[in-house]
């Protein structure tokens, strides 16, 4: 069996979650509670694409939040 998340022909989606985390998917599996889908169908290289450009910040959002109540 190959793993599902490396497989170049499939398609996936790109999902999110509260944190503002992002998750490369295959389209085939049902999205997992706590995740919401943002882009896709598409392509593997497509969706990484996307997280590249999108996910430029990889602190959680919770962190982030915090971080700038500390500089207040």
């Amino acid at each position: 069996m190959t793993n599902p998340f490396e497989n170049n022909d499939a398609d996936y989606y790109v999902l999110t979650n509260d944190e503002g985390q992002h998750s490369l998917w295959p389209s085939f599996i049902e999205i997992p509670a706590g995740w919401n889908n943002v882009y896709g169908a598409e392509n593997r290289q497509s969706c990484l694409d996307y997280i590249e450009a999108n996910w430029t910040d990889m602190r959680p959002n919770s962190l982030v939040k915090i971080m700038e109540n500390a500089g207040r």
